[in-house]
C-alpha cells in the first residue's frame, strides 16, 4: 500500500533529525517542519499504528525497519532530484522545494530515468 506524501515527509524528517542529533521527539519534528506539536502527535499516532515508527515511554521516536526503508527511499529521491535540478540550473531554494514536491508524484520509471541522467552527469 503506498504511503501518503505527508507521511513520507514525516518519515524523511525523522530520518534526517535522527542522523543529525540521534534522538527525535515530536517537538523536534514540529520545529523542523513548521507544524504544531498537536499536528505532529496525530501524525505520529498514525505512523505508529501503521508500523512505521515506535515511540518509547520518554517520547523518543524511532523508525521501525519498515519506516527506515521508506524514509531512506524518500530521502534518496529527494537528494537525487535536488541535485539534478541544481545541475540543470535551478536555484537551490527552488530546487529544494520542487524536489520535495516531485519526490512524491513521479512514477518509478520517470524517477529511474532522472536518476540515471543525474548519475551520468556526475560522472
Amino acid at each position: 500500500m503506498p504511503i501518503r506524501a505527508s507521511a513520507e515527509d514525516y518519515l524523511e524528517t525523522i530520518l534526517v533529525i535522527s542522523r543529525a542529533r540521534g534522538a527525535v521527539r515530536s517537538i523536534d519534528i514540529a520545529a523542523e517542519m513548521g507544524f504544531s506539536k498537536p499536528s505532529v502527535s496525530v501524525a505520529m499516532k498514525k505512523l505508529r499504528q501503521s508500523g512505521y515508527v515506535a515511540v518509547d515511554g520518554d517520547g523518543f521516536i524511532t523508525l521501525t525497519v519498515e519506516g527506515k526503508v521508506a524514509a531512506e527511499a524518500v530521502l534518496e529521491r529527494h537528494s537525487t532530484l535536488h541535485a539534478w535540478l541544481r545541475g540543470i540550473g535551478v536555484p537551490d531554494d527552488i530546487a529544494a522545494t520542487d524536489a520535495c514536491r516531485l519526490e512524491h508524484i513521479l512514477s518509478a520509471e520517470t524517477y529511474a530515468a532522472i536518476k540515471r541522467i543525474a548519475e551520468e552527469a556526475a560522472g
